[in-house]
């Protein structure tokens, strides 16, 4: 006997979805862009585009999981649109920050090689950890921020993500090396490295 179709979630009213949703979508949006006033640009342009798709709802997902999925599209073409612009931060990260975590030219030596980690999957599951990540991730120069969030975190592969950063793929590969290696020394530093780690 074939199992019935599981029930089709329906809409709430397009008035109440800024209440109901509006602050996991700017968090969503904020984490990713780290500009405060481009992502409540795009809660906007996401409500709006929902309202506009209304219709088009079927029902085969959560509503909330129907918006970020709207929000994600506008935030691949946000980034897209400023994938050219060079920031300040971008051009300061030169090869010397990273080469100081290094006693040789090639990057083959650590000067102080990485702690082993206790119980790291513990760590996934508590708040606090969450909060130093993402403020760990907030150090980041913001390309290298964006090519991590969108490979590690989003999971997009390394094409999509150089379409998206308008980068060619040894430079993503390059950004995400800098980004796990400074999240590393952060997350060291702020959460492995002290009590709340152990």
């Amino acid at each position: 006997m074939a199992k019935p179709d599981p029930p089709k979630s329906a809409l709430s009213e397009p008035h109440t979805w800024l209440e109901r949703h509006g602050d996991a979508l700017y968090r969503y949006a904020f984490f990713r862009l780290r500009d405060m006033d481009m992502a409540e640009d795009l809660v906007q342009e996401t409500l709006l585009a929902a309202f506009q798709a209304r219709a088009d709802f079927a029902g085969r997902s959560a509503e909330r999981t129907w918006l970020i999925g709207i929000l994600k599209n506008k935030l691949v073409d946000t980034l897209r649109k400023h994938a050219r612009e060079v920031s300040v931060d971008a051009l300061a990260d030169g090869p010397d920050a990273i080469d100081a975590l290094f006693n040789d030219d090639r990057g083959q030596h650590w000067r102080t090689p990485p702690a082993a980690w206790e119980n790291p999957n513990a760590a996934l599951e508590q708040k606090q950890f969450w909060a130093v990540f993402r403020d760990c991730i907030e150090t980041l120069p913001p390309r290298q921020a964006r090519a991590f969030v969108l490979c590690e975190i989003d999971g997009l592969d390394g094409k999509e993500a150089c379409k998206v950063l308008d980068v060619e793929p040894s430079n993503v590969w390059v950004m995400l090396h800098r980004a796990r290696l400074r999240l590393r020394q952060c997350l060291e530093k702020h959460w492995f490295g002290g009590a709340r780690g152990k």
